[in-house]
């Protein structure tokens, strides 16, 4: 499977969701510089965290209208996988490939540690490694990653399945305790929660690990297949 991890100016995740496909994964990925994209030949896109553009006007907002996310929605459109960690699920957000948005942290600081999640969904592609209800630890580093949606949102997330993990103790103020969420076609998930910081456990987890083992599993269960 090869990834692309997409690099924004302020990305500041990109090496780190690198070594997670490339070094543990060991499945090919490149570094991809958002004006020269071509994401044609890849199987799944990364978006990694950071401060896209120095988080002006709004955290992910001017990164949502580069170019590359053309290609990203077109992408997504052909069922192929995308994963956005914590600038990248705002970038997400922005883009409108996922519903909500994003609030500064409920007590208004930025956050940094490790918290525990709740699977909430062990369906989707990202998942199948999990246990529906297992507790999982992720490092959260954000300071604006209180997810919100109105009323009629949440219902369709809840309806639909599209909650992916939740926040054990939500340090951030969230809606529904909401950590991650997916589209629902499947294939695109946003989350706050870095699982590329924890696919070893010399950094304290190794958690994530199987996030990205689920999405290999399932692409050659699947996608391999049908293409």
């Amino acid at each position: 499977m090869k990834f692309a991890v997409i690099v924004f100016p302020g990305s500041n995740c990109d090496r780190d969701m690198y070594h997670a496909a490339k070094d543990v994964l060991k499945e090919d990925a490149d570094l991809v510089w958002y004006e020269n994209s071509n994401l044609e030949n890849y199987d799944g896109v990364l978006l990694p965290g950071g401060f896209s553009y120095g988080d002006y006007l709004r955290s992910g907002a001017v990164a949502s209208t580069s170019n590359v996310m053309q290609q990203i929605k077109a992408h997504a459109e052909k069922g192929k996988p995308v994963l956005g960690v914590c600038n990248g699920f705002q970038i997400l957000l922005e883009a409108g490939l996922l519903p909500g948005a994003m609030l500064r942290n409920k007590n208004l600081a930025f956050m940094c540690h490790q918290e525990p999640m709740v699977v909430a969904n062990n369906k989707t592609q990202f998942t199948t490694g999990y246990g529906k209800g297992e507790i999982v630890r992720f490092p959260i580093a954000h300071g604006e990653g209180n997810y919100f949606c109105d009323e009629q949102t949440l219902a369709d997330l809840k309806a639909n399945n599209q909650i992916v993990f939740t926040y054990e103790k939500n340090p951030n103020g969230s809606i529904a305790d909401i950590a991650g969420i997916i589209n629902e076609q499947g294939n695109v998930l946003g989350m706050m929660p870095h699982p590329e910081r924890a696919v070893e456990e010399l950094l304290g987890s190794d958690d994530g690990l199987r996030l990205f083992q689920s999405v290999v599993k399932n692409w050659r269960e699947s996608y391999v297949v049908n293409r």
